[in-house]
Order: C-alpha cells, then structure tokens, then sequence
C-alpha cells in the first residue's frame, strides 16, 4: 500500500494532480484546498488513501495524517464511498467537521454536494458511536467508574479521529483540566476540539 508520495507537481487539473516521485507519475484525487496549493514544479508531499478494488485502483492525497485519518474514518460508514468522503473532508477544517459530527450538526454535511439528509444523519450516527467505544473500550480497561470521561478516553477518541498521540494528549489533558468531573465523554471531546481548532 502506498502511505504517502513526496515528489515533484507535474500536472494539475480540476479533480487530481500528477506528482513524479523517481521517474514514475502518480495520478492522485484531490480536494480543491490540496489542488490550490500545488504548482506544476513545485515539489510535493501528500499522505494517501491507496484504493484497490477488483476494476479499481486509485490514490487520494492529503496534505496532513489528520485529513488522512478523518477521510478513512468517513469511508467506514455505509454509503460513503471515496468521492463523497474526499469532498466532506475537502469542504472545512477537519476539526470543524469532526465538531458537527460529535454536536449532531447535519446542516455542515448536507452543504456537501452529493451528501443528502440521509446520508448526513447516518455520518453523525456511526462516527459518534466510533468514538464513543473508543472511549469506552479505554474505559473498561482502566476500571474508570462513573467519575465522567478520564482523560485517556478523551485521548482515544481523539486519536480515533485521526490526531497523533501527542496532540491527543496535549488536548485531553486541557479538556478534562478545564471542565468539571463528571464530564461526559463527549463533552470533554468537544472541548479538546475546541482547544485543536484554536490552534
């Protein structure tokens, strides 16, 4: 599988670019911000989905392992395939996104072309449930009780979303210290975010 390309933009055009990386071109689907930066020249590193499918291949470039991550996390969801989940994740900030989703905001998805009501709803549905048992799953093996959302939750959920280790950790650990106990593990998350977007 192909993780990531680092080369030089050969060509670009509405929906892809072609980056040279050691005398091979690699077409690669792109949103509009990752198109807007690249210039035929100009040398280029994307992280990549790589598709294989029986009468398919195909990469999707990202300029970060956060929209990386959440466009993976998009494609677990019935009905999301690759187009749909690069235009969602090409349309705001990932964490924006990701704050929609966990606040129920369908209004921020539906603004996606090719994403309907339906559609938006099931995202909301099954990506909060993804990071709920993320944080669930860390809440049975460290025996936490009802004392509200620890911070290693807050940090597994946010690390489910496709943030690295450290800033999951950066981010947990402000969330739980500005909230509460007793904080819902959503809302520490939403926090997290928060304090992610501002940066």
């Amino acid at each position: 599988m192909i993780a990531s390309l680092q080369g030089s933009v050969s060509s670009v055009s509405t929906d892809s670019l072609v980056l040279e990386v050691g005398g091979v071109g690699y077409r690669v689907f792109c949103g509009p911000p990752t198109l807007a930066l690249a210039r035929p020249g100009s040398a280029l590193k994307l992280h990549t989905h790589h598709l294989v499918r029986e009468d398919l291949q195909a990469l999707y470039g990202f300029r970060n392992p956060e929209e990386l991550g959440f466009f993976t996390l998009l494609t677990t969801v019935t009905g999301v395939g690759p187009k749909v989940a690069l235009a969602i994740v090409a349309s705001r900030p990932v964490v924006e996104l990701q704050l929609a989703i966990l606040q129920g905001d369908e209004a921020v998805l539906t603004a996606v072309s090719g994403v309907g009501k339906r559609l938006a709803a099931r995202v909301v549905l099954e990506l909060k449930e993804k990071v709920a048992a993320a944080g669930g799953g860390v809440a049975v093996a460290g025996g936490a009780t009802g004392a509200g959302a620890s911070e290693s939750e807050v940090v597994a959920a946010l690390q489910a979303l496709g943030y690295s280790a450290a800033e999951a950790r950066e981010a947990g650990r402000g969330a739980v210290a500005a909230l509460p106990p007793g904080t819902s593990l959503e809302d520490r998350v939403k926090a997290a975010l928060r304090t992610l977007r501002r940066e």
